[in-house]
């Protein structure tokens, strides 16, 4: 047994909020908003058991809400004093900025919500992990009853969800959506990112690359396993490699931040949908049957795990 980064025995998984915190949170997340003038829409899983169930979705671990820099009055000066709002109600507040977005992800109660602030990009914004989302969808937003409040969800929402989780959106999937949303990406990096690319590979051209080694249940090496990588914060595409006869492979990442990776050998297949993961550094997967889906930060550095195993 191999400690993650954060120190724990196993990676956690992801845990269900309750319910009736995550109601009271977003409740409170509106009226700050409403405060500053902030225009906000529900998105991903919140948005999804909205429009689909009227509800929040029972095994969902965190609240997302949206809005758009640059639409409806947003300013990226405006986000600090909302936030700096929510701390002095007693929020936790981690912000993020990104070549797509500005990320705060505020907890209070032991229950997450995440507030992204996305740039425009070619007339679209990027939803995690960074599926293509015409703008479009937010310039008329719709107003839904929901928890015996009004909320902003894109419009029409029914195109929204189709985009963000597949023609299969209306079929409620505890687990398994992950693949469903790596599926809809795009194997080619996007020409907004090309400059910046440039750049990325002269840039690793001077510096040592990282690396993943893909580990069985045992523990030993394992030969031409399929790695997919995908950044959540910069337009890079999927990048595909297989590992060697080490079980080793590259893992050249253009900045620290979160990854969503898929691992597939023989008739094991995980994505790993939350790894914060360093350039220039190794990295160990290794699988654990008791918990074949749902983990977070599986990934050791290839040090934590010689460690464990010593």
């Amino acid at each position: 047994m191999y400690e993650s980064d954060s120190g724990k025995t196993k990676p956690s998984v992801f845990e269900p909020m309750d319910m009736r915190t995550a109601e009271a949170l977003l409740k409170e997340a509106k009226t700050v908003l409403h405060e500053f003038g902030i225009v906000f829409f529900l998105r991903h899983g919140t948005c999804l058991g909205a429009v689909r169930d009227g509800a929040l979705i029972e095994w969902d671990d965190d609240l997302d809400i949206g809005s758009i820099i640059g639409m409806h009055g947003l300013t990226e000066d405006a986000i600090e004093p909302v936030v700096r709002a929510f701390r002095d109600r007693g929020f936790k507040a981690v912000v993020t900025e990104a070549e797509l977005h500005v990320s705060v992800e505020f907890s209070k109660h032991g229950t997450g919500l995440d507030w992204t602030c996305y740039r425009i990009i070619d007339d679209s914004i990027y939803q995690w992990p960074v599926v293509k989302i015409p703008a479009r969808l937010h310039s008329n937003l719709k107003s839904i009853d929901f928890l015996g409040e009004k909320f902003n969800v894109p419009n029409p929402p029914e195109e929204y969800l189709r985009l963000k989780y597949g023609p299969e959106w209306m079929i409620p999937k505890r687990s398994g959506y992950e693949q469903d949303i790596m599926d809809l990406m795009p194997d080619e990096p996007s020409s907004a990112s090309v400059r910046f690319l440039r750049f990325f590979r002269r840039f690793l051209s001077r510096r040592d690359p990282g690396s993943l080694q893909v580990l069985d249940f045992e523990g030993r090496p394992v030969k031409g396993a399929e790695v997919i990588v995908c950044s959540t914060t910069v337009l890079s595409g999927l990048v595909r490699s297989a590992t060697d006869q080490n079980g080793m492979t590259g893992l050249d990442l253009p900045n620290a931040g979160y990854y969503v990776l898929t691992i597939r050998h023989g008739d094991h297949e995980e994505v790993l949908f939350m790894e914060k993961l360093e350039p220039s550094t190794g990295y160990v997967y290794r699988p654990d049957p008791e918990t074949p889906s749902g983990r977070v930060n599986v990934l050791a550095t290839s040090r934590k795990a010689s460690d464990a195993d010593s």
